[in-house]
């Protein structure tokens, strides 16, 4: 017997998304429109985002409903994203899908961004559950809990200013690489020495006791200005050409060795091996293979395809079967919310 049929939409950013899964892991029909628009600017412009997700949206959904052989009356439930995220771009995504639900009458699902990073390796990998440490990394968040089921969740550590997609972004400005900057920044690195300069681990030193407030918390805006000296310096001398992707590399290696390094952390707190990382910048390379090497062989580490790794309508569609299996319909009177709190996460003492 086949599961219900939900449409999930994701406009959270740059990002035009839908995907039809027959709940709750089958994905039958799934778009991602990835926005050129900002690559002038070297980063998103919200209003240029909401406009293009506007002019956009009928056409993915239309090309995601032909993808799975079905049409709006055959929805069983629509989801979306609800937060966070720009305001403009994530209202485009909530009024259609609330529209869409309202005129055939189905369940309306409004979906937390993150928590459907949180789900989206459940869709290739079932056995991607519960109880987990869970690193969230994206352009606008980093975030580390501990997954206790779905729906419930630890807090244990976030980052105090800039996210870890987001220092990826500066910095590939700052060495002359085009937006989105991590995989610009991966791709350089592969020609590069990451022991050439040795960037700081900011919030990562040996003497920190796991009482203390940035013992799971991340920092990036002083590695991102450590590189920004170093990268002034390279251009005085005019050898910036040459140490471009050494720079990259020591970079990347920077921020793999906190992030995994805070991982751990989490793992030895928790006493949970199973780690699951989600969120764009989840699909690098060089930081999954620092955590498969210091979680070791008996540990767990559940991560999504670079597809579904991005912000994509599939991860929403699959929050929005859990939803729907416990009759959590978002009522009609509902607005989308970029500061939308994480749902079931609970703030626990170190």
């Amino acid at each position: 017997m086949s599961g219900p049929l939900i449409l999930g939409l994701e406009t959270s950013c740059d990002e035009t998304s839908a995907a039809v899964i027959e709940a709750p892991l089958t994905i039958r029909g799934h778009v991602i429109h990835s926005q050129d628009e900002h690559t002038l600017y070297g980063g998103v412009v919200p209003e240029i985002a909401a406009r293009a997700h506007l002019q956009r949206i009928d056409e993915v959904v239309e090309q995601a409903l032909a993808e799975a052989d079905c049409r709006t009356r055959d929805l069983d439930a629509v989801a979306v994203t609800a937060g966070p995220g720009l305001i403009g771009a994530l209202l485009v995504g909530y009024s259609w899908a609330k529209a869409l639900a309202f005129a055939l009458d189905r369940p309306f699902l409004a979906v937390h961004h993150m928590e459907a990073h949180l789900f989206a390796p459940s869709l290739e990998n079932p056995g991607a559950t519960p109880p987990f440490v869970a690193l969230l990394v994206s352009g606008g968040h980093t975030l580390l809990l501990h997954a206790v089921e779905w729906g419930s969740y630890r807090f244990l550590g976030e980052t105090r200013d800039d996210a870890a997609g987001e220092a990826f972004d500066k910095v590939a400005k700052l060495l002359g690489f085009p937006y989105p900057g991590g995989p610009a920044i991966e791709e350089a690195s592969l020609e590069g020495d990451e022991t050439r300069y040795r960037f700081p681990r900011p919030m990562l030193s040996k003497n920190q006791l796991p009482a203390a407030a940035d013992f799971y918390d991340f920092s990036f805006s002083g590695l991102k200005t450590a590189v920004a000296a170093v990268v002034r310096e390279l251009e005085g001398s005019g050898t910036l050409d040459a140490e471009r992707c050494h720079v990259a590399a020591s970079f990347q290696a920077a921020v793999a060795d906190v992030l995994a390094a805070k991982t751990l952390r989490a793992v030895e707190k928790t006493g949970c091996p199973r780690v699951l990382i989600g969120g764009g910048v989840s699909a690098n390379k060089r930081l999954r293979a620092e955590l498969v090497g210091r979680l070791g062989a008996e540990a767990e580490l559940f991560h999504a395809s670079p597809r579904l790794s991005l912000d994509n309508g599939a991860m929403v569609a699959r929050v929005g079967a859990f939803r729907l299996e416990r009759h959590e319909i978002a009522p009609w009177n509902s607005s989308a919310d970029p500061s939308l709190p994480f749902p079931g996460l609970m703030r626990i003492s170190a």
